[in-house]
């Protein structure tokens, strides 16, 4: 006869997707504005927050301290998230690609007149409107460099359910302390599936909300230069509105603007202020979350990943060293801009390979771009697009193939 027995495996596990830990991560940061439009595979990210927001989140009266916002279009979701940052909430909005690419001039704006907002892109198939229930890792670039002229982004890539958690809480501080758009770059096999977890690990630190003046600040100093690099790093004081001192109001604008934030076309004024927001870029390299990284004892060869792709590598690996002997070291990324650990990664293998899902290799692209060309030239590439999600055994075989073809 046949006997069964309880397993107690999944014991004090949860099960949840990746847009809903997502949406927990936001209102566990404070998040009170949340602005959005409905675009697969984002969309229940919103609805599950304002379903939080509801049960957690109203006052003793009954009022409701937050405001979710179902906008006509992607344009007016991101521009009310803008003001809303702008005016000191913690804001956010949530989309797809085709939404990052009609929100381009928006982010814009928020980078040059630098305001904190968060944007959660959902990524799907593309271009246009591709494949909107697959799954893809193809926004890279566009999330990098979003909007026209010289523009540098910070991007969080969560991997599991509990990095949209805490990368979803850690972007608003980011946010606020950089006075920039943040974004959080999940893809549709993370945000729309469910995932099995340990249960998360509430953050307990106090909310980073940068360089903020108050009114007894200006008594004390008497004047503030909006734009001025005040600490060399790149990142300037603000004010709220609201703020009850003279010196706190300042002109907004996606203008040229010299540091007291008046108008200016002077090329002295543009010039320094656009070096100024390049130092800021540099400084968030140390603030960003660092990359995961396993150096395998003689290993030769390398993996990078980032997002979903994770789970294909580390199964790769197994397979690797079960199959043909086989080490490889792994790095994960976990945020662009890139930490220093980067290039000591390419220095200590002979060929890395950077494993993403999407025809060009972006990933790719963008790390090329950063490494000295003796580093660059170590980077192999290892492409996956079919919109269904990465698998181990590609990924071995892609390997496997490369090395023995001799693209070395």
């Amino acid at each position: 006869p046949y006997k069964c027995q309880r397993m107690n495996a999944t014991k004090g596990k949860i099960i949840i997707d990746g847009n809903s830990a997502a949406a927990l991560g936001c209102m566990f940061a404070g998040v009170t504005v949340a602005t959005w439009y409905p675009i697969t595979p984002s969309s229940s990210l919103c609805e599950t927050l304002a379903d939080y927001m509801k049960e957690y989140r109203i006052e003793k009266d009954g009022k409701a301290n937050f405001a979710i916002v179902q906008a006509e279009d992607e344009l007016a979701a991101v521009g009310m998230a803008i003001g809303a940052g702008w005016a000191g909430a913690r804001s956010m909005t949530s989309t797809a690609g085709p939404g990052i690419s009609l929100m381009q001039e928006f982010i814009g704006l928020g980078y040059y007149a630098e305001i904190p907002t968060v944007i959660f892109d959902i990524t799907r198939v593309g271009p246009s409107t591709g494949l909107p229930t697959r799954t893809q890792q193809s926004d890279i670039l566009s999330l990098a460099y979003a909007s026209h002229g010289d523009t540098k982004h910070i991007v969080l890539v969560p991997a599991s359910v509990e990095e949209c958690f805490q990368m979803a809480y850690d972007a608003f501080d980011l946010a606020e302390r950089f006075q920039t758009p943040v974004f959080v770059m999940s893809d549709l096999d993370l945000g729309m599936n469910n995932w099995m977890a340990d249960p998360f690990k509430y953050p307990k630190e106090k909310f980073d909300r940068g360089k903020v003046l108050s009114a007894d600040d200006l008594k004390r100093l008497g004047s503030f230069r909006r734009y001025a690099d005040v600490d060399g790093d790149g990142i300037p004081y603000r004010t709220l509105p609201g703020t009850n001192h003279p010196a706190a109001s300042y002109f907004t604008r996606g203008s040229g603007h010299n540091e007291n934030a008046a108008y200016s076309e002077r090329p002295d004024d543009y010039k320094r202020n656009m070096e100024r927001l390049n130092k800021k870029y540099e400084t968030a390299r140390q603030h960003v979350p660092p990359p995961e990284i396993q150096y395998a004892t003689g290993a030769k060869i390398g993996f990078l990943g980032f997002g979903t792709s994770h789970w294909a590598i580390i199964e790769s690996l197994d397979q690797l060293q079960r199959e043909y002997d086989t080490s490889v070291s792994y790095y994960r990324l976990r945020a662009v801009p890139f930490t220093k650990h980067l290039a000591e990664f390419f220095e200590r293998h002979d060929r890395v390979y950077v494993v993403e899902q999407n025809r060009d290799g972006q990933m790719g692209m963008l790390i090329k771009l950063e490494l000295p060309a003796e580093l660059a030239r170590k980077l192999r590439s290892i492409r996956h697009y079919s919109g269904i999600p990465i698998d181990a055994r590609f990924v071995t075989d892609a390997l496997v193939a490369a090395e023995k073809g001799g693209q070395n």
